[in-house]
């Protein structure tokens, strides 16, 4: 058992450090490219390896929740479009922070939809993500950054997704789950810059924004973005398979410590005592929150 418990922390440990490049990759293509433009490229890799899979290995499973399964493929895809908008236009670390709140949003939906007991732990855990929610954003009462709004609800869409995924992995395969965020999330940034090529609205550039021809050294890191998000997704899933969901949880918050180097070495500031507080506040809230489920 320990022998597990330390090969799902090694697991988790790789996989968030290739998130967090992921968001670096990300952030280096945003400055050649749209933000939906790098959340097609991210997707598309992802489509073809589970396609080969699938063709390797045929699916077998249930079905018949055909509604949910669009469903968790939306939520998936609009904080994914939300997320990558961050990571161009604030520092990696924040952008990642924002994207961890899932955890606070997934228990709220878990306990109103699925009827999941939270708990005095769980409970306490998503009052001190909010307190960390509220430092991070620097709420004054009056207004909020689009980019704090963005980030807020990257978590809420990302807690959506992983609320359905409860239901839907009693009816389905895995990868038929992975594939229809995936798939929606190649096929809508698809459409969103058909859209962009006819109407244009600069207070919504998170949505509109025109393809692009990748330059020559873009490939680069599209590739790399594509091989680090299979390889995170990989090592994640290993994670959870041999080791309790409250410990890899918990580790899985490494992304943010990484995010913030990666980022210093990009050129974002350092953070500052707010910030840091916040994002403290919201490490400890996820502690809580995924503790409940041991």
């Amino acid at each position: 058992m320990t022998n597990n418990v330390t090969l799902g922390i090694k697991y988790m440990l790789f996989a968030s450090f290739c998130f967090a490049c992921m968001g670096a990759f990300a952030k280096q293509l945003s400055g050649s490219m749209s933000s939906i433009e790098v959340v097609f490229f991210r997707n598309v890799f992802g489509v073809l390896l589970i396609l080969i899979s699938i063709y390797k290995s045929p699916l077998t499973q249930k079905g018949g929740k055909p509604m949910l399964l669009v469903f968790r493929g939306l939520a998936g895809f609009v904080a994914l479009l939300f997320f990558f908008y961050n990571i161009a236009n604030i520092p990696l670390g924040e952008a990642m922070t924002f994207s961890k709140t899932s955890t606070i949003f997934s228990a709220i939906f878990a306990y109103i939809f699925v009827k999941e007991k939270l708990g005095f732990k769980g409970w306490l855990g998503v009052f001190i993500g909010f307190i960390g929610i509220l430092f991070i954003t620097k709420f004054d009462g009056s207004t909020l950054d689009k980019t704090d709004w963005l980030g807020i609800l990257c978590g809420v869409g990302a807690g959506l997704a992983y609320t359905s995924i409860r239901e839907l992995r009693k009816y389905y395969d895995g990868r038929t789950i992975v594939l229809s965020f995936m798939g929606i999330g190649t096929l809508g940034p698809l459409l969103l810059m058909l859209i962009s090529e006819f109407y244009i609205n600069e207070k919504y550039d998170f949505i509109f924004a025109k393809f692009v021809m990748p330059q020559p050294g873009d490939w680069i890191y599209i590739v790399c973005l594509g091989g680090v998000a299979t390889l995170a997704q990989v090592y994640m899933t290993k994670a959870y398979s041999v080791a309790k969901a409250g410990i890899i949880g918990t580790i899985s918050y490494a992304n943010i410590a990484f995010s913030i180097m990666i980022g210093l070495i990009l050129g974002d500031a350092f953070p500052d005592v707010w910030i840091v507080l916040g994002i403290s506040l919201i490490v400890v809230s996820g502690f809580f929150v995924s503790s409940k489920k041991d």
